[in-house]
């Protein structure tokens, strides 16, 4: 068995985690690092007769399913405990493997809120369960230079996408002139995560599209957008006035951390790569 065997438990109400340590400068402490894992997609039609399933994180990836890959990657990345949101069908499926198993609900924001809510005051890495390429490494890296905010997304640009993922089914959007793929990866900060539940749950739904991203931070943001000018730095900035937290968009961080199954074509381009090596 893994590690974190026999554990798996249903979490309902998370309660506020106490003791959470900084290191000499400041930064968190990731011997607390929890992992939290959304995997309640669903897939149907053509999508889901291919997977076998229509539960998108049960989808099999090589020898693993696709959830198996996040689960990897956040106990590589240094997690201490990982909790995962979804149907009993994927607790079954990881149960020996994760800390916390949280029953789902039909609505993908309150999915999120639950997720966010299971780190309980630690240092919180949100991954999804649709990244077939994301390593620990990966994460580690990002962690790392994430921890200088407190709250964060990774970005690669668009030309270390295209390299790594030649071929693959369009993912980046384009910012000030910017362009760059987002992130499924995120960082929060030790007692971050509550203070900024509702509105990042919002963010996190919008985060592939400029204009809603835009629209969500305010009318000044949009004007920037419809004119061509919204950058990166002005969603950073506008986020830290909004919520006075240090917001920030880690750039050149690993594409693995950004190509994720949103489509039937995604998902068979991601097992045509993994067959290859």
């Amino acid at each position: 068995m893994g590690r974190g065997a026999g554990r798996g438990r249903h979490i309902r109400a998370p309660q506020p985690l106490r003791g959470v340590r900084h290191t000499l400068h400041g930064f968190a402490d990731l011997s607390e690092l929890a992992a939290a894992i959304t995997a309640g997609g669903r897939v149907s039609g053509s999508f889901a007769a291919v997977l076998g399933t229509d539960i998108k994180a049960l989808a099999p990836t090589a020898s693993q399913r696709l959830i198996d890959v996040s689960i990897d990657a956040a106990r590589a990345a240094g997690a201490a405990r990982i909790a995962v949101v979804g149907a009993k069908a994927v607790h079954e499926h990881c149960a020996t493997r994760i800390d916390e198993a949280i029953d789902e609900s039909p609505s993908g924001e309150e999915n999120l809120r639950r997720a966010i809510a299971s780190a309980r005051g630690a240092p919180l890495l949100l991954m999804t369960s649709d990244l077939p390429f994301v390593r620990g490494d990966a994460v580690s890296e990002f962690l790392e230079r994430a921890q200088r905010s407190d709250v964060a997304m990774p970005l690669s640009s668009a030309t270390a996408y295209a390299a790594a993922f030649p071929g693959a089914p369009e993912h980046t959007v384009s910012l000030g002139g910017e362009r760059v793929a987002n992130g499924s990866v995120f960082w929060f900060a030790p007692g971050t995560g509550a203070r900024v539940s509702e509105i990042a749950t919002r963010l996190f739904s919008a985060r592939k599209s400029p204009v809603r991203m835009a629209t969500l931070l305010g009318p000044a943001l949009l004007l920037r957008f419809a004119i061509r000018r919204l950058r990166i730095a002005d969603v950073e900035q506008r986020a830290h006035a909004l919520f006075g937290l240090r917001v920030s968009a880690v750039r050149d961080c690993a594409p693995g951390l950004c190509y994720d199954v949103d489509t039937q074509a995604d998902y068979e381009y991601a097992l045509e790569r993994l067959a290859r090596g």
